[in-house]
C-alpha cells in the first residue's frame, strides 16, 4: 500500500510526497502555507487520482516525459518525476491511481 508522507520545507511551507510500497515517490506536491492545506491536498489526490482526465501528460524542454494531477478547478495538487521514456510516465500514472485511494498518512512535519 502507498503512503502520503508530509513534511516541512525550510521555508516553513508544508509538502506531501507519496510513495509508492517500494518506497519510491511517484508524486510530489506543491508547497502549502497549512498543515490543514496540506492535508486538504492530498484529500484531493485520493479523489483526483480516480479520473483520467485529471492527469496531465507533459514533455519538458529536455525531452524528458512527466506528469501532473489536477484538482476539478484546473490546479495542479502535484506533479511527478520526470521520466525517461512515455511508457516510464504512463507506469507511474498507473502506481498514483492503485497506490493514493487507500494510502496512509505519516506526518514528519
Amino acid at each position: 500500500m502507498g503512503k502520503f508522507v508530509i513534511s516541512k520545507r525550510t521555508n516553513g511551507e508544508f509538502q506531501f510526497n507519496l510513495k509508492a510500497t517500494n518506497g519510491q515517490v511517484i508524486l510530489a506536491s506543491e508547497g502549502y502555507v497549512t498543515k490543514a492545506n496540506c492535508q486538504n491536498g492530498i484529500e484531493s489526490v485520493k479523489k483526483n487520482s480516480q479520473l483520467d482526465e485529471r492527469f496531465e501528460k507533459k514533455t519538458s524542454s529536455n525531452g524528458k516525459a512527466y506528469f501532473s494531477l489536477k484538482a476539478s478547478n484546473g490546479q495542479i495538487i502535484g506533479s511527478s518525476e520526470m521520466y525517461e521514456s512515455t511508457a516510464a510516465r504512463d507506469n507511474g500514472i498507473e502506481s498514483v491511481k492503485k497506490n493514493a485511494p487507500d494510502a496512509t498518512v505519516e506526518d514528519l512535519s
